[in-house]
């Protein structure tokens, strides 16, 4: 008799959570081959937020969940390494706007690539219809829970 199913009787919380662990460390892996090693899913997180117009540390801090001193260290981090710059807040004031760098852009470039490519993947393996319908129900789970507005992206780091 062939063994039962593990997952079959797993917790909601253990699949979402171990599925995203599986997805994400492919998704790493991948982009640290492309040439990115030095990034974490946290940067990419913080790429995505200043993409465009940019934001203050403390629109940062808000829109990832995480307090503003550690807003504030992920952007010194960043800076440091060419991927973000400060600039005066075109509203004047003591505010000042980070922006993404050419650096930065590149990444969300090969990012972007990376991310279609494993998807592409995962609609053959699991086929297009499936990984539509698992996005389609995960969209309508954030929604339920968070309403209209997603929630804080939350950093992984």
């Amino acid at each position: 008799m062939p063994d039962a199913d593990p997952l079959a009787d797993a917790e909601l919380t253990f699949l979402l959570g171990m599925g995203f662990q599986l997805v994400l460390g492919e998704f790493v892996e991948r982009v640290a081959a492309a040439g990115y090693a030095d990034l974490r899913p946290v940067h990419g997180m913080v790429f995505q937020v200043l993409k465009g117009c940019g934001a203050t540390s403390s629109e940062l801090a808000e829109r990832l969940g995480v307090t503003k001193q550690a807003a504030g260290q992920i952007v010194d981090d960043l800076e440091r390494r060419g991927y973000v710059r400060r600039e005066p807040h075109p509203d004047g004031g003591r505010r000042r706007l980070v922006l993404l760098t050419d650096a930065a852009v590149r990444h969300l470039a090969v990012a972007g690539q990376v991310l279609h490519g494993l998807e592409s993947e995962l609609a053959d393996r699991l086929g297009a219809a499936d990984l539509a319908r698992l996005r389609e129900v995960l969209a309508r789970l954030i929604r339920d829970r968070s309403g209209d507005r997603p929630p804080p992206l939350r950093p992984v780091w």
